[in-house]
């Protein structure tokens, strides 16, 4: 567990600030390595890129669960969108990620006896709530583009047992267009663009004070962490012949925090990768089944004293069946092997669009 050490007047950034936000949500997503902030253009483009939320044409929900780390923790997504009577398209979303059952160690000893039924439990909680608008726009000119533009406004609230409370607010734009007649897409993504703050308090005992201490430890103060804006280009590309549908897309993450362990990085930035493909068979204008892979976490390593590089591969598959999707991914799949040290995730998500026979009808 680490705690800041900032005094309440002051400001720091953390390159690890809210990175639950950063997971990714929707398993056809994830099974792509979470390459799909050009092509998610449906309900979860409020996650990925609000401003592709004018192409959900109909009340939306949908549902997510997932068990990060062989079951360790748990990330939940809720999430509403519809379109208005102005072509704008508005959503809300719930994310809670969660770690449950974390020993609580500081009264094992007392009096210089160890007494492990002292020991307690407590659990971290994650959550946040997004409000995403969206709205096209007019390219001139240009009437095979679909361009729009959208933000989200979101609230968080955090929590580390009895021990730690934080809120926070931030700022996500989006831009995307789509290219009717040659299928691409094309989205730009800043996150955080104003900066994201987080207020933390912390609430320690006496004698839990004296523990820290004791072991060296710093004893954590009232903070204002912060964090900095994440930048996303993303292309995607989609051939049709007959009844499948292959869609390529690639996406570029840059970070301003600084070095991360990437695969382009420096003291000022950092860049990861992220590639992700769809195979979709259309078994008529309602169904369909989907075969999907993806990779990212490009990183470099010491091993045995040679340099050695790895990246973390994912595979999924999906079923549409009416107003109904439901989809599944593996991801990082190293991990099956018996000589991995890291963790799969299995993910499920389920979307639902409320008024789909309805829209098209009209």
């Amino acid at each position: 567990m680490t705690f800041c050490t900032l005094e309440a007047s002051m400001a720091q950034s953390s390159k690890y600030s809210n990175e639950f936000l950063q997971i990714g949500v929707g398993a056809r997503a994830m099974a792509m390595g979470g390459a799909a902030v050009a092509s998610s253009k449906n309900i979860y483009a409020g996650y990925w890129n609000p401003a592709a939320l004018t192409h959900c044409k109909s009340k939306s929900v949908a549902l997510m669960h997932a068990a990060y780390f062989a079951g360790i923790a748990n990330y939940d997504y809720g999430a509403w969108a519809s379109p208005t009577g102005k072509s704008s398209t508005i959503g809300i979303q719930f994310i809670r990620f969660g770690i449950d059952g974390i020993a609580n160690t500081y009264d094992l000893i007392k009096n210089g006896e160890i007494d492990y039924s002292r020991v307690s439990s407590f659990n971290t909680t994650d959550f946040a709530a997004l409000i995403s608008y969206a709205k096209p726009i007019t390219i001139r000119g240009k009437k095979a583009l679909e361009a729009s533009l959208g933000g989200n406004v979101k609230f968080i609230k955090r929590s580390i047992g009895p021990f730690a409370k934080g809120s926070g607010f931030g700022i996500d734009l989006a831009y995307h267009v789509h290219n009717k007649k040659k299928l691409w897409d094309f989205a730009i993504v800043l996150r955080d663009a104003t900066s994201t703050y987080n207020s933390w308090q912390y609430h320690f005992t006496d004698n839990q004070k004296y523990i820290l201490a004791a072991t060296n430890n710093v004893i954590p103060k009232q903070s204002i962490e912060l964090t900095l804006p994440r930048l996303f280009l993303a292309y995607a590309k989609t051939w049709q012949k007959n009844d499948w549908d292959f869609l390529l897309e690639a996406n570029l993450c840059t970070t301003f925090d600084g070095e991360r362990n990437t695969f382009i990085h420096n003291k000022a930035f950092s860049t990861d990768p992220n590639v992700g493909l769809e195979i979709a068979k259309h078994i008529n204008d309602d169904n369909a089944f989907f075969i999907r892979l993806g990779c990212n976490n490009y990183q470099t390593f010491q091993l045995n004293g040679h340099q050695s590089r790895s990246v973390m591969p994912h595979a999924g598959i999906g079923l549409a069946l009416g107003p109904f999707q439901i989809d599944y991914a593996l991801t990082n799949l190293v991990a099956l092997s018996s000589q991995s040290a890291n963790l799969y995730s299995n993910i499920f998500s389920l979307k639902f669009d409320i008024d789909k026979e309805k829209t098209s009808k009209q």
